[in-house]
């Protein structure tokens, strides 16, 4: 399976987004490698991945990005290849 690379100024269509990446709590990971991951593969900027892990933290999930299930769940796997807990949701 080849593996592709995403960035921030990808083109998608974000139009037609009709799934969710949710991350889920855990209580392994530390914030900062929850941020450093969500900057690393979703492309979020650091203060963005903060707040997710903040949420996540009280909250148990948060809706980390919306968009294509197949991007999406691309991210999935990176992250939980990372041993955080996602899933596509929708």
């Amino acid at each position: 399976m080849k593996e592709r690379t995403l960035h921030k100024d990808d083109k998608l269509n974000w139009g037609t987004a009709s799934s969710s990446l949710i991350l889920y709590n855990d209580e392994i990971n530390t914030f900062d490698h929850v941020i450093k991951s969500l900057v690393e593969i979703c492309g979020h900027d650091p203060v963005q991945a903060e707040q997710c892990a903040m949420i996540v933290h009280f909250k148990g999930k948060c809706e980390i990005k919306t968009g294509l299930p197949e991007v999406l769940g691309a991210m999935s796997r990176s992250l939980n290849l990372k041993g955080l807990n996602s899933k596509v949701k929708g």
